[in-house]
């Protein structure tokens, strides 16, 4: 130990580093959750969830791991979980760094697959993220068994080239499918914040490697060890807040801001994408009259007996098959040659109504539901008819039948009726209106006869004594 200098820590600026570090996480956990806290936004299931989580439980571990192996406060090792192999090799590579670079490269496969291949990938997140994360466990393992560890938790330089390769090659695959997704023309900031995790984790890794050799050339040096360790940890706290990101996973909510403290409105994913008419009713559509002679198909393609049907639906708690049918409605009216916006459309329903234990499941056969979810063309104009016919079939023998008696229809037919009596006068009005006001009396008693002249019409309005 005399020859580590600085090494049990305590050091003014490490508790510096150490708040900073706090405050990072603090605020990470805030950003993460704002959107499910502040505007009550439901949570998505599977990947969509829990990869943000992974991330914000990642990014902890590696700055805690940073505090510990880095002596940023002044203990004594007199425990085996305090030891370096327990922070410097388990939870900085397998749960922290390594974790975190496995989470995004995840993600950035979920990308490939579903807007390069245009299906949903082969293998789950939840089988694909450990088997990524496999390297770096046999990596630490390798490493607790040989003991290469020194005072200061620093590897030897032949230890520390094999661990720089396998940092660079995780590196390498991140940008190896970024690149393969660099020409589409995401709507959100998927390729951006990409890219941006490409940056910072070559950073993180440079700046590791700086501070190993600023540590180990002039390992005398204490005043070098303690602002080396705490550039790394205050870097490492500002570059976790840069590396997570969410639009990834959940696209939806880049769409809400910090700035604004007034309650929004959470945008849909008709809204987002631009999707023409996307919930809207306008207040000079025409009435359609409501025949319940005819398919329920037909009838929910009217908005205003589709708006009313959901609404008598979800006081059943029944309404999950109306809005599918509204959302692959909206999906129709996407063109065929805009594949990317088809995508996010249909990615969106897989996982809100089709993914077994998803926020609004809809009760379809499993062959359909395998059909969508083995789906070699996200883009397909059919994906979800199968599925949609089904629960047409279980509308028409359930809520149809209690519909056509409900205060729902009766308030609808009202409303029609008045709508439809309303927009009659308005169309009388408006041909009187819209006709000029051409008067058969003399010029001299005609008191719209400077009206005529004044409003450039005088060429055509002929004197009749002329």
């Amino acid at each position: 130990m005399a020859n580590c200098p600085a090494v049990h820590g305590g050091y003014p600026s490490d508790y510096v580093a150490v708040s900073i570090a706090i405050f990072a996480v603090i605020l990470l956990i805030v950003r993460s959750s704002f959107p499910f806290l502040i505007h009550k936004v439901p949570s998505a299931r599977g990947s969509a969830f829990w990869i943000p989580v992974i991330q914000v439980v990642a990014s902890f571990n590696f700055l805690l791991s940073l505090v510990m192996a880095g002596n940023f406060l002044k203990y004594k090792k007199n425990h085996w979980w305090l030891s370096c192999y327990v922070w410097a090799v388990w939870v900085e590579g397998p749960l922290g760094f390594g974790l975190l670079m496995s989470c995004r490269i995840a993600q950035a496969f979920q990308l490939y697959y579903a807007f390069v291949k245009r299906r949903l990938p082969p293998v789950r997140s939840h089988i694909f993220l450990p088997l990524i994360v496999l390297p770096w466990i046999a990596g630490a393992a390798i490493i607790h068994v040989k003991k290469p560890l020194n005072c200061r938790c620093h590897l030897q330089t032949y230890w520390v080239i094999a661990v720089m390769c396998l940092h660079a090659l995780y590196v390498a695959v991140l940008v190896g499918f970024t690149g393969a997704i660099r020409h589409i023309e995401f709507r959100f900031d998927e390729l951006k914040d990409l890219w941006q995790g490409i940056l910072v984790s070559a950073s993180l890794i440079g700046l590791w490697v700086s501070a190993y050799i600023l540590n180990e050339i002039h390992d005398n040096i204490s005043w070098l060890q303690v602002t080396s360790r705490f550039i790394l940890l205050f870097t490492a706290s500002i570059l976790v807040l840069v590396f997570f990101s969410i639009s990834i996973s959940q696209p939806l909510l880049t769409q809400i801001s910090f700035i604004k403290r007034e309650p929004i409105e959470f945008k849909t994913m008709c809204k987002a994408l631009g999707i023409p008419d996307s919930g809207l009713l306008l207040h000079r559509e025409q009435a359609v009259v409501i025949d319940p002679n005819e398919p329920l198909d037909k009838l929910l393609t009217h908005k205003r007996f589709r708006q009313s049907f959901m609404a008598f639906a979800d006081s059943c708690l029944a309404g999950e098959s109306v809005h599918f049918f509204e959302e692959v409605h909206e999906l129709g009216k996407i063109p065929i040659d805009d594949p990317v916006r088809r995508i996010y459309m249909a990615r969106h329903i897989i996982n809100k109504y089709i993914i077994a234990g998803s926020a609004m499941e809809v009760n379809i056969s499993h062959r359909s539901r395998q059909a969508i979810l083995s789906t070699t063309d996200l883009t397909h104009p059919d994906l979800f008819t199968d599925a949609l016919n089904e629960l047409i079939q279980l509308m028409k023998m359930n809520l149809a039948k209690d519909y056509w008696s409900s205060m729902y229809f009766l308030k609808l037919k009202d409303e029609t009726s008045v709508r439809s009596n309303g927009y009659e006068m308005e169309q009388m009005s408006g041909a009187y209106s819209f006709s000029p006001r051409l008067s058969c009396v003399n010029a001299i008693d005609d008191p719209f006869h400077q009206d005529h002249f004044s409003s450039g019409s005088s060429q055509d309005v002929h004197h009749p004594y002329q």
